[in-house]
């Protein structure tokens, strides 16, 4: 399900200084002594409340300001307090009142308004001078954008960064080096080297430029780096069993679920791995989907991973930056990806065509210099090569392993490259139609989809689990369970430890049904909160608590209702089984169907101790 709300990117809360958003029609005089900044703490959508705060930034006392700046057509003050606002069509002006015209240095007062539109202001003015306090002069434009630094001489604990040279009609100063989008240095060469960094660690570099007056450029492009030693590469480390779950793209919308919300239930400590999900596959090429969510979409300091709030002017945004901030907090974790899915896997066909050309374009995306230390790899999730998803593919047997070749050749052994497959163990089925095992030297393991077996699409059944371990005495189809799906895979040749078991946090269901145990029959898919015939399993445990077991997954009948689900219970009897195996581990869809404090993360976790 893919909502698509940019509009609201409109309404973001704003705090900035004025002067960042146009040339100021300032007059050519010295820096002022005075600043206005701009918030807007409410938008109802219909309207919004304004607040603009002036402050005494100088060493001698105001008497009185005047506060101008431009609303575009169709934005305007309807009421105002704590200041005389009045308009000459788009530019307002703001008069203190007889008791708030005195500052004293350092001091500060507010006035506020109710106002209609969704434009911001521009070309502010205070007392005829710069909002942002200067020294700005009217005619000195902002210095130009150094070049992406490039790193050499990387160590377990530092790096030398250089850049070339930005630009400026008077003459650049200094250079701010940013780490992860935060100032570490401020130089006045085209060098830096930053020390006391942590071994075998991802970090991202950027700088800008500031000119004789102060004023600062467009920030560079990124360079990610890794320090030297730390662990033994981006894979799990010896002894380490994978915990991978999806993050949607689509989930901060309507299921308002936010990489913050991998903190505050406890999973992020818990998880290794996550796949951000998904990229789309278009022409051939890898492509961003969502721009918005992905990388434009602005946090408060309430919703975001590091308590700090976006700015209207910062390089990333969106799900991207709250990636990067949940890394900085939780180092261990590795972020892919993850292209297609169910919706998007119809364009792998054209990729394969030219599987050198598509993995180019895959590199690109993952290293866009905006997020290139977010991602540590990617994930294909084809659906299904060489047979039938949403669409069917004739590309062939061979076409996966080339694709999979391709990517490793284009990323080469310091990226993770994985792969979503089927878990059709059927003769002649899905896994028969793709050279899994030729494409397992390229990769570094398998998520092998072991869900989804049966559902409502049989609308009148038989019921039966989505997700069984085993096979078990009526069971409609025989091949479709997990222990069949991995025992075929690795007669293929894929090692145990490069395939991950499948775990779902939703379940899926009939109505109309009477018998309790399974083979029951149905008169349709049961209500759901976004599809019928699937729900989240957070909703599952309460409004239908499972009544048994079968095939090492639980059921439940409540009413005319019949579904089945795994919970925390059965989730340790299949990673018992995973460990039993010599799996790599487990990984799961998705982590919006969990509960407020991870409950069936925690158990993946404590199962693969």
């Amino acid at each position: 399900m893919r909502f698509r709300h940019r509009a609201a990117a409109g309404f973001a809360t704003l705090l900035l200084p004025l002067a960042g958003l146009v040339g100021l029609a300032a007059p050519a005089h010295a820096a002022t002594e005075a600043t206005a900044t701009y918030s807007k703490p409410q938008d109802w959508g219909s309207g919004f409340e304004g607040k603009w705060t002036v402050k005494n930034t100088g060493t001698t006392a105001i008497s009185s300001w005047t506060l101008q700046w431009d609303f575009p057509t169709g934005t305007k003050v309807t009421s105002a307090w704590d200041a005389d606002v009045t308009n000459s069509g788009n530019t307002w002006t703001a008069k203190n009142k007889s008791w708030s015209g005195s500052l004293a240095p350092g001091a500060s007062v507010s006035f506020g308004f109710n106002g209609t539109g969704s434009g911001s202001p521009s070309n502010c003015t205070l007392n005829g001078a710069s909002c942002d306090g200067g020294p700005s002069v009217p005619g000195d434009s902002a210095p130009s954008a150094p070049g992406t630094p490039t790193a050499s001489g990387i160590t377990d604990t530092s790096v030398k960064l250089s850049w070339s040279a930005a630009t400026d009609d008077k003459g650049v100063k200094n250079y701010d080096v940013l780490r992860g989008g935060t100032k570490v240095a401020t130089v006045t060469t085209t060098s830096y080297t930053d020390t006391g960094l942590t071994a075998g660690t991802d970090y991202s570099y950027s700088v800008q430029a500031r000119d004789t007056a102060d004023q600062t450029g467009p920030v560079s492009g990124a360079v990610a780096v890794r320090t030297t030693g730390g662990d033994t590469g981006p894979g799990p480390q010896p002894g380490e069993k994978v915990n991978l779950g999806y993050f949607t793209e689509w989930g901060v919308y309507g299921r308002n679920y936010h990489v913050k919300n991998l903190v505050t239930s406890g999973s992020a400590s818990k998880i290794t791995h996550i796949n951000y999900a998904f990229g789309n596959v278009k022409n051939g090429q890898c492509t961003v989907d969502d721009t918005f969510a992905a990388y434009d979409k602005a946090y408060t300091a309430d919703q975001s991973v590091s308590g700090t709030a976006d700015t209207w002017d910062q390089p990333l945004r969106g799900n991207f930056n709250q990636l990067r901030q949940l890394k900085a907090k939780y180092p261990h974790i590795k972020v892919l990806y993850s292209f297609g899915g169910w919706t998007y896997s119809g364009g792998f066909g054209q990729a394969a065509q030219n599987a050198a050309a598509f993995a180019k374009s895959c590199k690109a995306v993952v290293e866009d210099p905006r997020w290139a230390d977010v991602f540590d790899g990617i994930d294909i999730d084809w659906e299904y090569p060489n047979a039938c998803g949403l669409t069917c593919d004739t590309s062939g047997a061979a076409a996966f392993k080339n694709l999979s070749q391709a990517l490793r050749t284009e990323f080469g052994k310091d990226y993770l490259i994985t792969a979503a497959i089927t878990a059709d163990a059927s003769s002649g089925g899905k896994i028969d139609a793709a050279d899994y095992g030729g494409a397992a030297q390229y990769l570094d393991w398998y998520n092998v989809m072991t869900y989804d077996y049966f559902g409502a699409w049989d609308a009148k059944g038989p019921t039966a689990p989505h997700s069984p371990l085993t096979s078990y005495s009526g069971i409609p189809n025989a091949a479709f369970n997990s222990a069949d799906a991995i025992a075929k895979l690795k007669a293929k040749g894929v090692p145990a430890a490069k395939l991950l078991l499948g775990i779902g946090f939703y379940g899926r269901g009939w109505t109309g049904v009477t018998q309790s145990a399974p083979g029951g029959t149905a008169t349709g898919a049961a209500p759901g909160t976004y599809e019928a015939g699937i729900e989240d399993y957070k909703v599952l445990k309460n409004s239908c608590p499972a009544t048994g077991t079968v095939a090492g997954t639980a059921y439940a009948h409540c009413g005319t209702q019949w579904w089945s689900y795994d919970t925390p219970s059965t989730i340790a009897g299949k990673m018992s089984w995973a460990k039993n195996q010599g799996l790599g581990g487990a990984f799961f869809w998705e982590f919006s169907g969990d509960t407020a404090n991870g409950e069936l993360v925690t158990a993946i976790s404590n199962g693969l101790k």
